[in-house]
């Protein structure tokens, strides 16, 4: 199972994402409860633009007690993948999921601004977006109104006069 499993992820990272996956699917099947297994096959699916199989594989991992950075990895991809599938409600649980068990993951707080986008939360949405930008930028002119910006990012419809 190892040595079918590192060539797998070997064939995706060097772009051969059909040969990993058809690997990875006969992995999942022989080894159902083995969630890393599930995991690897719904990230491939995912590349491959196969977003309705991967939920599965994804919500399998994840319900057998992936941990670690393989959980992750699987709540921002199983977000994301609710997401592009229009179940933006069920995109958002997964998201909060990932913020509670993952605060430091900007990547996952971005993803789930698209969420927000797509729940017409516009004001949160952007919001999460400038305090991403503001706590990850290098960017030195940005850097510098980065008060302001704080200030600024929860009251975007406000008028003063």
């Amino acid at each position: 199972m190892d040595a079918a499993l590192d060539k797998a992820i070997r064939l995706r990272e060097a772009g051969k994402f059909e040969e990993s996956k058809e690997i990875l699917l006969g992995l999942a099947k022989a080894h159902p409860d083995f969630p890393y297994i599930q995991y690897q096959c719904a990230w491939s699916l995912d590349l491959l633009g196969e977003e309705s199989r991967a939920v599965a594989y994804y919500e399998r991992a994840i319900g057998l007690g992936l941990a670690g950075n393989e959980l992750e990895g699987a709540l921002l991809g199983l977000g994301s993948t609710y997401r592009t599938l229009g179940a933006y409600q069920k995109s958002k649980e997964v998201f909060l999921k990932g913020i509670a068990l993952f605060p430091e993951n900007k990547a996952i707080q971005t993803f789930y601004a698209m969420t927000l986008f797509n729940l017409e939360e516009h004001g949160t949405a952007m919001q999460l977006l400038l305090e991403c930008l503001i706590e990850t930028t290098r960017d030195e002119e940005i850097f510098k109104y980065k008060n302001a910006i704080r200030f600024y990012s929860d009251k975007l419809n406000e008028v003063w006069e």
